[in-house]
């Protein structure tokens, strides 16, 4: 045609294959999810396969929204953790909560959004959307929390990660005497040493009913300066070890920004010199231009420090709802990838706790040396 061909159209042709109703979940995305939002999803499981979980990655994995209610605990998470594929976890304490449910023997039931919830609250049965149960469930579930908070073993001040530990053992305990397996993401955490933090214990039935305890002189506490201290010594261990710090979002809210803070926790508040997380993958419906943080953009997390400015290329943001998008990032994960050892984070906390301390105090007593400098005559 004469012209040379512009570098824009060097990307590859639009030129897919028929469906044909054969393929697996991996194939429909590569082939079929070419453009737009589809488009996004395929480069955010291409970012999740081929960069996140190359060798060395340690994943860290925010959660929100009611997942664990509609089943992705069993169906996406649990897979998850059993391949390898997520080494740590922050999550709402509602998605827990909900969690212990299933491996207690209590069924949660597919419904529907158009119904009469008056009619619901007089026959005891509770909505979530079109998820229903019935209200007994959150009775015993509560009464078993309770019972096992109360145990001696936690009768201290501790991280919402040792508490997630110890419970998830006694959640396992349940059940196996049950005759139930890989029901709670809680029990298969536990059994692969996968730390679960929540940003806000005290937000969810959890923390109610530890609240409920304190009141009867139970000295269960949550301790919130080990949660923000533990997670920054997995990201600066990550860092430092000769691996990546990525970070898998889902949702939003102060899950996202738990996971996000690690970053800002080792630079601007520790003063330990670090360049942000290596990777970002977020599954979200919102949006960016209300100001908030769960709409917020991995551009926008450098600003703070929170992304390697280097690595923002690899950033990708799936625009879509996140229990379409998890199993579908998911199953095309387990298609490409080989299962990775578990990196078993939690077994390590004290020994990622005494690298942060020590790299804590290097950086104070380098400012101090600096602070003592700048007061002596003649130094500026």
């Amino acid at each position: 045609m004469g012209k040379p061909e512009s570098s824009y159209l060097a990307g590859p042709r639009i030129d897919p294959k028929p469906i044909t109703g054969r393929e697996t979940a991996a194939d429909l995305i590569e082939n079929a999810f070419l453009a737009y939002n589809a488009a996004r999803l395929r480069e955010g499981c291409r970012l999740f396969s081929e960069k996140m979980l190359g060798d060395g990655g340690t994943v860290g994995m925010s959660l929100t929204g009611a997942m664990t209610p509609a089943g992705l605990g069993m169906s996406t998470l649990i897979p998850l953790i059993e391949a390898g594929f997520v080494d740590w976890i922050v999550s709402t304490g509602a998605n827990l909560y909900h969690d212990a449910h299933f491996a207690l023997g209590y069924t949660m039931h597919r419904g529907y959004p158009k119904v009469d919830d008056v009619a619901l609250r007089e026959e005891g049965v509770v909505r979530i959307y079109d998820v229903f149960f019935d209200y007994r469930v959150l009775l015993r579930t509560d009464l078993f929390l309770r019972e096992v908070s109360a145990r001696s073993e936690f009768q201290r001040p501790m991280s919402s990660a040792e508490y997630h530990h110890l419970l998830g053992g006694y959640v396992r305990e349940r059940e196996h005497a049950l005759g139930l397996s890989r029901k709670s993401v809680l029990a298969v955490a536990h059994e692969y040493a996968v730390p679960i933090y929540t940003s806000s214990p005290g937000d969810s039935s959890i923390g109610m009913n530890v609240a409920e305890l304190a009141l009867d002189g139970n000295k269960l506490r949550f301790d919130v300066s080990a949660d923000v201290n533990e997670t920054a010594a997995i990201v600066l261990d990550a860092k430092r070890g000769g691996g990546t710090s990525a970070l898998l979002i889902v949702g939003g809210g102060s899950p996202k920004n738990f996971v996000l803070q690690t970053e800002p926790q080792i630079q601007e508040v520790l003063g330990i010199d670090e360049k942000g997380h290596d990777y970002y993958l977020q599954i979200t419906d919102a949006r960016m231009d209300t100001g908030g943080l769960s709409g917020a953009t991995p551009a926008e997390a450098v600003s703070w420090g929170k992304v390697d400015p280097a690595r923002l290329p690899d950033a990708v943001v799936m625009y879509l709802d996140s229990t379409v998008g998890l199993p579908l990032l998911t199953a095309y994960a387990l298609a490409k990838v080989p299962r990775r050892p578990p990196k078993r984070l939690y077994d390590r906390r004290q020994v990622l706790m005494e690298r942060l301390d020590a790299a804590y105090r290097q950086a104070r007593a380098f400012r101090d040396e600096r602070a003592h400098a700048s007061t002596l005559p003649g130094v500026e």
